[in-house]
């Protein structure tokens, strides 16, 4: 009976450590999650008040108002806030690109890769559809277009590269010069373009990311390149 007694003592000291441990953890990750790059004025501004943009749940449709029959799909970066992404997008859909952006769980695309799977019944009027995202939400929309090839007609990374198997000369990389590290990444040579004075977090209107170098170019300087590379690559050179 003693015996029963210590083991049935320590299987609780067990389970309580193992449930004290989860909710720990569980915490540490909520207070990471909640702190997160947030959208700077000007892109909440067009965010709320373009007459172009419609919000959906997690995603909004941002409509040009000539149609040009292309979408892109847009997975933000990790721990920024969607709505960042809102002036960049703005300048393509300008030239016709309807655009697509997700809104991520905890702002992570990494929680919803698949996520392009909810779009494309509820946009109509597209022939061509892109996938792709900046820094993780590059890396997880290149995951979706390496699993879902038929459903995409190009990749396009800002700020990250080709991940999972997908054909490098369907895939428009775009990175500043700033953000160099991610050379030791790449190991293709097909439509790869260098920002030269750009940074990594300039593709969005979030402020300055920790660890980034300052960009020697402005934000808006380093989205039209950006804007124009897209179009070239898309096959829609009007910007």
């Amino acid at each position: 009976m003693e015996r029963y007694k210590k083991s049935r003592r320590k299987l609780i000291v067990f389970l309580l450590t193992a449930i004290g441990l989860i909710l720990a953890l569980f915490a540490a990750f909520l207070i990471y999650a909640l702190v997160y790059y947030r959208a700077d004025d000007e892109a909440m501004d067009i965010y709320y008040n373009s007459v172009r943009i419609e919000a959906q749940k997690n995603i909004t449709v941002l409509k040009p108002e000539e149609p040009s029959g292309t979408a892109l799909i847009f997975y933000p970066g990790a721990k920024v806030e969607h709505i960042a992404y809102a002036p960049l997008l703005d300048k393509l859909v300008k030239q016709g690109v309807t655009c697509v952006l997700v809104e991520m769980p905890f702002n992570m695309a990494i929680f919803n890769s698949d996520a392009a799977d909810e779009v494309f019944d509820k946009v109509a009027g597209i022939d061509s559809w892109y996938i792709g995202g900046h820094s993780m939400g590059g890396a997880m929309a290149s995951k979706f277009a390496s699993e879902n090839k038929d459903k995409v007609s190009g990749l396009i990374l800002l700020g990250a590269y080709v991940y999972g198997d997908y054909p490098p000369e369907k895939a428009l990389t775009v990175y500043g010069s700033f953000n160099d590290n991610l050379e030791k990444h790449i190991d293709y040579t097909e439509n790869i373009v260098v920002i030269e004075g750009g940074n990594h977090a300039y593709f969005g209107n979030y402020g300055e990311q920790k660890g980034d170098v300052p960009a020697t170019i402005s934000r808006d300087e380093q989205q039209n390149i950006a804007v124009t590379e897209i179009l070239k690559f898309i096959g829609n050179d009007r910007y």
